[in-house]
């Protein structure tokens, strides 16, 4: 047998070996595919958005310092509502003491002026980063999504 006609039926033999790779991995992924009702593969749903509870924190009331830091009859009361998967409702029912004190300490820095030009948005802006904080400097888990702004009032 000349070398010519070897080297045909090598290409040859390799050609058919490619070809039925490529057609059994088609086969394999056509029939694993997941199919709808009319027979053609069907794209797989995204997983729903956890659904949450939601824990109240109410009348968290914060005194209000003055321009100079100086003792004013001005206050703020907050009512804080918490972001919860239902399997951690308990713990952050039971961390509601913590998270009234971590909201105290983080409001009662602002004077009169500063609070009264956040928007509802800006204060639970501070509050998660203050609960991030907190938990963080604690090494635990926040038991929370996040906290949210139920009512804000400033006089």
């Amino acid at each position: 047998m000349s070398k010519a006609k070897l080297g045909i039926i090598v290409g040859v033999v390799v050609l058919l070996l490619a070809g039925g790779a490529g057609g059994g991995w088609w086969w394999w992924q056509n029939n694993h595919a997941k199919k709808g009702e009319d027979g053609k593969p069907v794209a797989e749903a995204p997983k729903p958005a956890p659904e949450y509870k939601y824990v109240t924190l109410d009348k968290v009331l914060v005194m209000l310092r003055g321009s100079n830091g100086e003792a004013v009859s001005h206050y703020m009361a907050v009512d804080i509502v918490f972001k919860v998967l239902p399997d951690k409702e308990k713990l952050a029912k039971e961390h509601l003491p913590l998270l009234r004190t971590v909201a105290v300490k983080a409001l009662s820095a602002y004077t009169v002026e500063a609070a009264s030009a956040m928007s509802v948005e800006d204060v639970a802006k501070k509050l998660n980063e203050a609960y991030e904080a907190a938990y963080k400097a604690d090494g635990h888990e926040p038991p929370f999504a996040e906290a949210l702004i139920g009512k804000l009032i400033i006089e």
